[in-house]
């Protein structure tokens, strides 16, 4: 094996130093060629599995993720954990083993690619909120850089976390409120997406059919869960989701170093209900529309980077669902952070960083009532360590407010991708 190697080092050697016109090419050749050595030999020894490259994203999902795609084999195996520690002053602390992922991914040929992730949530046990859930299970079949087809159970292409939502992309110990609340993370539904890149132009895009939020529940029309609507409205993989075609678009721009800023659209009807008897309480309801919409942006400069969005979702129609049924939420969140590794001698990462939130999942309803009862604005404070590119210890305080009730919570968590 040492012989083999050594042949090849000679021969990438040799090959580059006919073709760089300087050291410095010839060194980045070569450190190139070493990397692809070391994973061939890695992959030959643990049985084909390949290690997370942290820089590398595909079709805007994460590292972890995206692995399939860069891997020198079939088969890959690869996943992300997280839990976390709270303490909050008006209650009792807890823990949680929030999420544990599993992706498996699987190349039939050189054009089509199998990717999948499976979560095992708060431990799966079921008798306390636990579950497990097939969160994408997708064949991709790569047609050119500028047009692929996407066919199955996908992501929704719409704001930061949902694409990128391994615990090692965002600072705070869990995701932003409103990529919960209204944008509801982790968002997956059937459906059938186009995307690419136009490099030329330093445009991605994604757009395409999934299956609709069913925003016609009690969620909608009640008074005390109204906060849930648009994320009790997911029907994702389960065996009962009817099925009702919604459109989603997304494009994003990268033409300015360090820079992403872009905008995601979805529209579709907001009743998707399968035949409900007529004994139930909420019933198929037409000629309601939900449009919702984000522009979102974040910025990478060496220690320094932040991250944000704005989102707003309207459900048209609603009058029809009941006098204080929610018409409208909105909101947006910016979190900026730099990395203090160099100012205190560390050779690890140590970002520190700054949260704000202002939101209203209930911002508007037909008769004008509850408007103001979700109102809710978080500050939070805290930082990361990074004792490796795939493991992240994370600290918070979050100081929150939801219609001028003041909650405060002091959180732990750790995360890591594979």
């Amino acid at each position: 094996m040492k012989r083999v190697t050594t042949a090849l080092s000679l021969a990438a050697i040799l090959a580059t130093g006919v073709q760089a016109a300087s050291l410095e090419e010839r060194v980045t050749a070569l450190e190139e060629q070493n990397t692809v050595l070391t994973e061939e030999v890695l992959a030959t020894q643990t049985g084909g599995f390949t290690l997370v490259d942290t820089q590398k994203s595909y079709s805007g999902m994460g590292p972890a993720a995206s692995k399939v795609y860069f891997s020198k084999n079939p088969l890959s195996i690869g996943g992300y954990g997280e839990m976390f520690y709270a303490n909050p002053d008006n209650g009792d602390d807890f823990a949680d083993v929030y999420r544990f992922i599993t992706y498996f991914g699987y190349k039939f040929n050189d054009w089509i690619v199998l990717n999948t992730e499976i979560e095992f949530e708060h431990g799966a046990d079921a008798g306390n909120g636990g579950k497990v859930v097939v969160e994408f299970f997708y064949l991709d079949f790569l047609l050119s850089e500028q047009a692929n087809l996407r066919l199955g159970h996908v992501l929704t292409p719409m704001g930061l976390v949902n694409l990128r939502h391994e615990p090692t992309l965002f600072n705070t110990v869990q995701r932003p409120d409103i990529e919960k609340h209204l944008l509801p993370s982790t968002w997956h539904e059937n459906g059938a997406l186009v995307y690419g890149r136009f490099d030329s132009a330093d445009i991605d895009y994604t757009v395409g059919m999934i299956n609709a939020l069913n925003l016609n529940s009690e969620y909608t029309r009640g008074d005390d869960t109204q906060s849930k609507w648009i994320r009790e409205g997911r029907l994702g993989a389960s065996k009962d989701a009817s099925f009702e075609p919604a459109f989603v678009g997304r494009v994003d721009y990268t033409g300015i170093n360090g820079l992403m800023v872009g905008a995601s659209v979805y529209y579709g009807e907001g009743s998707n209900l399968k035949d409900p008897k007529a004994t139930d309480p909420i019933q198929d309801v037409s000629g309601l529309t939900t449009t919702m919409f984000d522009i979102h942006a974040s910025y990478d400069n060496g220690p320094f980077s932040m991250y944000g969005l704005y989102t707003q979702t309207n459900l048209d129609g609603a009058e029809k669902l009941s006098g204080n049924a929610v018409e409208k939420a909105s909101g947006y969140y910016v979190n900026a952070s730099y990395d203090v590794s160099s100012l205190v001698g560390l050779d690890y990462k140590l970002p520190v960083f700054a949260q704000y939130q202002d939101f209203n999942p209930v911002e508007k309803t037909v008769n004008g009532s509850n408007e103001d009862t979700f109102q809710t604005e978080i500050v939070t404070i805290g930082l990361n360590f990074f004792p490796a590119d795939q493991v992240v210890l994370k600290a918070d305080y979050a100081m929150k407010e939801v219609n001028n009730v003041d909650t405060n919570t002091f959180s732990f968590g750790l995360g890591f991708i594979f």
